[in-house]
Formats: structure tokens, C-alpha cells, sequence
């Protein structure tokens, strides 16, 4: 059995060689991968990490599942019997760390897709997925702020994967959702209106800010989809979210 790391962001780095060396397509999400992918993290967007987030194919889930179990990891047994096909859920004990496992998407508020898009990254989900995983949550919590700033602070905004945030992989998304740009749009704009609290000046200030204004600029030129559009006659009438199930503690 492999010894699971203490600290979150190596385990995180584990994990992933030992998916690659078992061929087995494994990507993080959360703050662990906003961490890893940061070139330089600014000082103010450091903050401590708990649990681990990642996403696998569909057909690599029980791969995953045999890897996490051989490696020390406990399964959720219940959940991941009535959720696997969707989403698994595993626990460091020890370290009391939980490791969430999307599977083929990343499903929370809304639905973000990633099956095709796995391999655009070795260490995360593409950056612009990531912003996504960020900004799809219907109430923002300051972790995620803090987390979509660091990446728009570290990454420009542009129309190709690598270290850009693809405006283009997030403009198509929402130009065929309305609920999911109803709540990318306002979200943008909430972290654009945090930007003093994290102490940012000058340069640095106006960077993030330009490359928010940027990308909001972009989803609202974007010609929207028939189905976009009849979402958007119903409006805010209709909740655009849903509400995810808070799943932790232990199996």
C-alpha cells in the first residue's frame, strides 16, 4: 500500500503520477489544481487547502476506484453505489481529507463538461474549465473568489487552452445555457467587485479587472442559442441552479 501524503497538494501530485503510470486519465480541480497551475501565486490569493477534487472518464471510474481503495483511501460506500456513474466520494481518515471524484463531468450547481477535454492538460481540468468549476456556484463563498482571482491574476484571457484562459470554450458554453450564464455573468462581475479586498494595487489591480471586463465582453457579444433564448423569457422566475447534495464527514 502506498502511504498517502500529509500535505494536500503533494498528495495531489501523487495521485497524479500514479494514474499516469497506470494509464488511467485522472485531472484535479479545486484549489489544489488553481495552485498548481499558478505560475507565481500572489501573496494575497494563498489560502490553506483541504480536501482534494478530481475528474475521470467514465469508463476509467472503476480504475480510480481501485486505485483510491488500493492507495488507503476509504470509499463512501452508499453514495458511491447510488452516484458512481456521476460522482465518488473517498476519505483519508487520518489526514481527515476528503477526495471528491467527478466522473466525465463536474456537476454542482450546473453542469460543466470535461470528458472531451481531459487530455488538453497533464495536471488540471483546461484553465477555462477551472474558472467554471470557480464561478458556477450559485452563492460564492470567499475560498472561490479568492481562487477565480488567482487564476484571472496569473493567466491572460485569450482564445486557446495552454496557460490562456479559452474565452472561446467559455463563451460557447453559456452562449447555449442561459442558467449557466445568468450565474457566470453575475459572478464575474461580484469578484470584479471584490478586487479591493485582497489588497491588490496598481498594475496588478488593473490587470485582473481588465481581464475580467474582457471576458464579460465576450459572453455578451456571443450570438446565443435558440435554447438560450427561450430560457431566457422565463428569467429568474424559474431557478437556473441546482442545489448539489453536501456529501462529507464519512462513509
Amino acid at each position: 500500500m502506498t502511504e498517502i501524503l500529509g500535505d494536500v497538494v503533494a498528495e495531489g501530485e501523487r495521485l497524479l503520477a500514479r494514474a499516469s503510470e497506470r494509464g488511467v486519465p485522472l485531472r484535479l480541480l479545486g484549489g489544489v489544481a488553481v495552485k498548481l497551475r499558478a505560475l507565481e501565486l500572489h501573496p494575497a490569493f494563498q489560502r490553506r487547502y483541504e480536501d482534494l477534487d478530481v475528474v475521470t472518464a467514465k469508463r476509467a471510474a472503476g480504475d480510480v476506484d481501485r486505485m483510491l481503495s488500493e492507495d488507503g483511501y476509504e470509499a463512501h460506500v452508499a453514495f458511491n453505489a447510488l452516484h458512481g456513474g456521476e460522482r465518488m466520494l473517498f476519505f483519508d481518515d487520518p489526514n481527515e481529507r476528503q477526495v471528491d471524484v467527478f466522473v466525465g463531468a463536474f456537476a454542482m450547481c450546473h453542469k460543466i463538461p470535461l470528458a472531451e477535454r481531459l487530455e488538453v492538460d497533464p495536471i488540471s481540468v483546461p484553465l477555462a474549465e477551472l474558472l467554471l468549476t470557480k464561478l458556477q456556484i450559485a452563492e460564492l463563498n470567499e475560498k472561490d473568489v479568492r481562487d477565480a482571482l488567482a487564476l484571472l491574476h496569473g493567466h491572460d484571457v485569450g482564445d486557446t487552452d495552454g496557460e490562456t484562459v479559452n474565452s472561446h470554450r467559455i463563451v460557447e458554453l453559456c452562449s447555449a445555457d442561459w442558467g449557466l450564464w445568468r450565474t457566470i455573468t453575475g459572478n464575474l462581475a461580484t469578484v470584479h467587485d471584490h478586487l479591493d479586498a485582497y489588497g491588490l494595487h496598481g498594475d496588478d489591480k488593473a490587470v485582473v479587472g481588465g481581464r475580467i471586463e474582457r471576458l464579460l465582453e465576450r459572453i455578451e457579444s456571443e450570438p446565443k442559442s435558440r435554447a438560450w433564448r427561450l430560457r431566457a423569457r422565463i428569467g429568474e422566475r424559474k431557478r437556473w441552479y441546482e442545489l448539489p447534495e453536501e456529501v462529507g464527514g464519512g462513509p
